[in-house]
């Protein structure tokens, strides 16, 4: 895995090689992920990413965050309660020379609590596949106040997925097994 773009284009993440089945990891590619960030800074949508407060859900190696922070985003807050995901975190905070624009919190991202800290304006919401964490993930998200008005979340799963009531659907792309649904919270 590496940075697609941006201040740390090309730098090599902390990897799981293929997966780690064990510890629940499946890394988004990085063929996914550079589509995926070809299609927020296509300009349909503004600007999502420059100044960007990141909430990185199920976070995994943390590579949807660390790939916005590198294209400009000030902040990312990364949620995983794994201890293998939390370890390749904190090298890829390394790796990066994050720390002062990061936090990483050992949580359920199903049981979020209430938000210490401003809300958050770019959400990314990679659960494991087919468990249905994701709709959890984002109510608690929302009822805790992680959540910005108008924020844009991006929820990668295995299936298509339905649209939470009070978000509108911007879009919906399928990469191979992967399904990315483009969301803008409640205002």
């Amino acid at each position: 895995m590496r940075i697609i773009a941006g201040q740390h284009r090309g730098l090599r993440l902390a990897s799981v090689g293929k997966g780690d089945t064990a510890a629940h990891l499946r890394p988004t590619s990085d063929r996914v992920r550079e589509n995926l960030f070809n299609v927020l800074t296509s300009g349909s949508y503004g600007d999502p990413i420059t100044g960007a407060r990141v909430l990185d859900l199920f976070a995994g190696t943390g590579a949807l965050g660390f790939e916005a922070l590198s294209r400009g985003a000030a902040h990312a807050t990364f949620v995983d309660d794994g201890s293998a995901a939390r370890a390749l975190i904190r090298e890829n905070i390394g790796l990066t020379k994050s720390g002062g624009v990061t936090k990483l919190f050992r949580r359920d991202a199903t049981r979020l609590g209430v938000c210490q800290s401003t809300e958050f304006d770019l959400i990314f919401l990679d659960p494991p596949y087919g468990k249905r964490l994701g709709q959890l993930a984002l109510k608690s998200a929302q009822s805790g106040g992680w959540i910005a008005p108008g924020a844009m979340v991006i929820w990668e799963e295995g299936t298509a997925q339905d649209v939470p009531e009070g978000f509108k659907l911007l879009d919906e792309r399928k990469y191979g097994d992967t399904y990315i649904t483009i969301l803008e919270a409640p205002a």
